[in-house]
């Protein structure tokens, strides 16, 4: 290797040694052998310079052949690092083409940014400009223009390069991402599908959660009961599992801040929220509340954190300045690229459910404009919110609601509308209990309900690649289905409904929910 001071030299010695069984050659070993200086750091720098002097670098390849002939079992010997050209030279003419020379670097204020953060034990100097101006390191750059391959350490770990080098060599082959990994779960109507408490149900069987969308989605369960709005909404059912809020997400500090105190278990180092989410400030809230009456927003800010996100690159044109969570100091023990960890987690076979917000029919580009929310709330924009590809998919389940609601006021178009008294008679719940469930979980509106449309139906199929189906509010086809133990024991009305989506869709049900209650989702005798 080479490589400027802080360039990241050791972390990508180490990745080789952990990935490669590589094994490092101590040129500390051979200056203390031949020049008997002081074992101290900045005594080996000027011995090692002094040997440049006398030896033209040669020093350099004498210390690996030394090493080789001293019983050296590895197939990779890492030499961290060469520090001028001749040193190169020298490895060359003495191994040839078994000599892979590899150079990192980074901008300048980045590594002067990394420097002032190293322990003041290894800061031979106060400064990075004195360090980067002393000796042999005045030179260190110009070692790309001779290097076989030359890789920035700005934005990528050692790990990611490390592999890439590897692989770039032929030492290795690219390691291929297992497909089939990832369960999807979206909203096929206006949201309030009732996703969470069936994210909740079936929670046990992943071993990563990741959630998307901001706090203007609440997703209730039933077991252990909680109302998630910026957690995944099995955070609770499976404590074990791995928690992540994917690069795409908005999030209101406080309430995030209070849900992962909910969550004691979250502080053993299981969370993970990607340091490019956006955090809403106070000014988004107000925006909302004030200009989109028009739209009944939930006026939680998601829509002002996504337009300042997007206009404010670079110049403050609308609202305060963008603060990101990876500047938050209260989430900094939980900061981490998401979509890093999430390819590490497939690399080893895990399996992944993305809970997504919201409804198909509120998306921004396929939904009933304006009336519609500030993000992709299909398939396709969950997956690039969360940082994944679409190959990762195993399967898609997209939630239904009997009778689709909207969130009260002038919400958009909904279709036949339907009376909470109308439901009532049908189903036989009380008013006062129907009225206090479709109540929205965020905003607290009395909701809008609706028949179902069946047309809309094949249109958030055919946009989400649904692959099945899960049903909720079957109560709502007669309350008797709430003891219910399993599918046979649904009501005629619920078996007809579930009939007709699959006949009309072609996809299965698997999943019913038929009461808000701890065992209260059915799932289908040998489905998953």
């Amino acid at each position: 290797m080479s490589g400027p001071i802080g360039a990241g030299k050791s972390e990508f010695s180490a990745a080789l040694e952990r990935d490669l069984g590589a094994v490092r050659v101590s040129t500390r070993k051979y200056i203390l052998h031949v020049t008997r200086c002081e074992n101290e750091r900045r005594a080996l720098q000027e011995a090692g310079d002094r040997l440049d002097v006398e030896t033209e670098g040669q020093w350099v390849a004498d210390a690996v052949g030394k090493a080789m002939s001293e019983g050296f079992s590895a197939d990779i010997a890492l030499l961290d690092s060469a520090r001028i050209a001749p040193q190169v030279a020298a490895l060359r003419q003495k191994f040839g083409d078994a000599v892979f020379h590899v150079h990192l670097t980074a901008d300048r204020g980045e590594l002067e940014r990394r420097y002032k953060m190293r322990q003041s034990e290894l800061r031979e100097f106060a400064t990075y400009e004195e360090a980067a101006n002393h000796g042999t390191e005045r030179e260190v750059g110009n070692l790309a223009k001779i290097a076989d391959l030359v890789l920035h350490t700005d934005h990528e770990d050692a790990q990611t390069l490390a592999r890439a080098a590897a692989a770039w060599r032929g030492l290795t082959t690219a390691k291929k991402l297992a497909t089939g990994l990832v369960d999807v779960i979206v909203g096929g109507q206006y949201g309030s599908e009732g996703k969470g408490n069936i994210c909740s149900h079936i929670a046990k069987d992943y071993n990563a959660l990741v959630r998307i969308g901001g706090p203007n989605a609440g997703h209730r369960v039933a077991e252990p009961a909680y109302k998630y709005v910026q957690l995944p909404s099995g955070t609770g059912s499976n404590k074990s599992a791995e928690v992540l809020i994917g690069a795409g997400s908005t999030i209101w500090l406080p309430q995030i801040l209070k849900e992962i105190e909910d969550h004691p278990h979250l502080h053993g180092g299981n969370l993970s929220i990607d340091p490019q989410a956006m955090i809403i400030d106070e000014f988004d809230r107000n925006t909302e509340s004030k200009g989109l009456k028009s739209i009944s927003t939930t006026g939680q800010g998601v829509g002002s954190a996504n337009a300042r996100k997007i206009l404010n690159r670079g110049n403050q044109t609308f609202g305060p300045e963008v603060k990101l969570a990876g500047e938050v100091a209260e989430l900094k023990p939980f900061i981490r690229n998401v979509r890093k960890r999430l390819a590490k987690l497939m690399e080893d076979g895990s399996r992944v459910l993305l809970e997504g917000t919201q409804g198909t029919m509120l998306s921004l580009h396929h939904g009933l404009f304006p009336h519609v929310t500030s993000r992709e709330t299909s398939v396709a924009g969950c997956l690039a919110d969360a940082g994944l590809a679409p190959q990762h998919v195993n399967k898609v389940i997209m939630v239904l609601r009997t009778y689709p609601i909207r969130v009260g006021g002038p919400s958009g178009w909904i279709g036949t509308e339907l009376t909470y008294e109308e439901l009532s008679a049908r189903s036989g719940i009380t008013m006062a209990e129907l009225e206090a469930t479709e109540k929205g979980t965020v905003s607290g509106k009395q909701r809008r309900l609706a028949e179902f449309d069946w047309g809309q139906l094949r249109r958030s199929v055919e946009l989400n690649g649904a692959t099945e189906i899960a049903v909720t509010f079957a109560d709502y086809f007669g309350i008797e289905n709430r003891s219910a133990t399993h599918f046979g024991a649904l009501n005629t009305g619920a078996l007809e409904f579930i009939g007709r989506i699959e006949r009309i869709t072609g996809i299965p049900v698997t999943l019913v929910s038929k009461a808000f209650a701890v065992g209260g989702v059915l799932q289908r005798e040998g489905t998953l």
